[in-house]
């Protein structure tokens, strides 16, 4: 199962992820009314880091996208907006990152909606529906999952703690098509900044788990 750690930008705090916890992923993001908004002053380092990164956006121009995803050295676009099915179809033929969207998920979810991503995205993502857009902390109801129509692999974000990977590992017992987990405000000792040690004892939970 595949781990990403969101809301990551301090470089320090990242290294020390990238040596201790190993992700497969780390997520920036540019959404500028985020508190963990990853600023282009930070290009230069990031970049650099072999670790695959995820671009977080909201609601943003194809046109700052790709921008960005070069500046940065994307490994993949998380459209976590509003965005169509007609911006995604053009940023897969402009661009070799994969393509996740984001479905902010409340009370329910009318999968139809969902099927014109289907031959352009890599991955979806269900997170808590909120009006930040992500790291609310809270968890929506997993149970709508279960009725998840699709071969397309997805992951799994808000409210994720310590004590989520056992549900997490029942959770994809029951759909396969769970391929990850997305960590954020649960494992923060600010915004932006990880707490190591929490996110240690995750991956060896589910790793134990995974073992089980």
């Amino acid at each position: 199962m595949e781990i990403k750690v969101c809301g990551m930008r301090e470089l320090e705090n990242v290294l020390d992820l990238i040596s201790q916890v190993n992700p497969d992923w780390i997520g920036l993001i540019f959404y500028s009314k985020s508190p963990r908004y990853v600023p282009n002053e930070l290009a230069e380092d990031l970049k650099k880091l072999t670790i695959k990164k995820v671009g977080v956006f909201v609601n943003e121009s194809e046109e700052e996208i790709l921008q960005k995803a070069k500046k940065f050295g994307l490994s993949a676009i998380q459209l976590h907006g509003k965005e169509g099915v007609d911006l995604v179809k053009c940023l897969s033929q402009k661009t070799t990152c994969e393509l996740w969207k984001v479905i902010s998920v409340a009370n329910e979810i009318n999968w139809k909606d969902l099927e014109g991503f289907l031959p352009y995205v890599s991955k979806f993502l269900f997170d808590t529906a909120s009006s930040k857009h992500g790291g609310t902390g809270r968890k929506f109801d997993w149970e709508l999952l279960k009725t998840y129509p699709f071969n397309k692999e997805f992951l799994l974000s808000g409210g994720l703690d310590e004590e989520s990977a056992t549900e997490i590992k029942a959770l994809e017992k029951q759909i396969p098509q769970l391929a990850g987990v997305d960590l954020n405000s649960k494992f923060e000792d600010a915004p932006g900044l990880k707490n190591i040690e929490k996110l240690k004892r995750f991956k060896q939970r589910l790793l134990s788990q995974e073992v089980n």
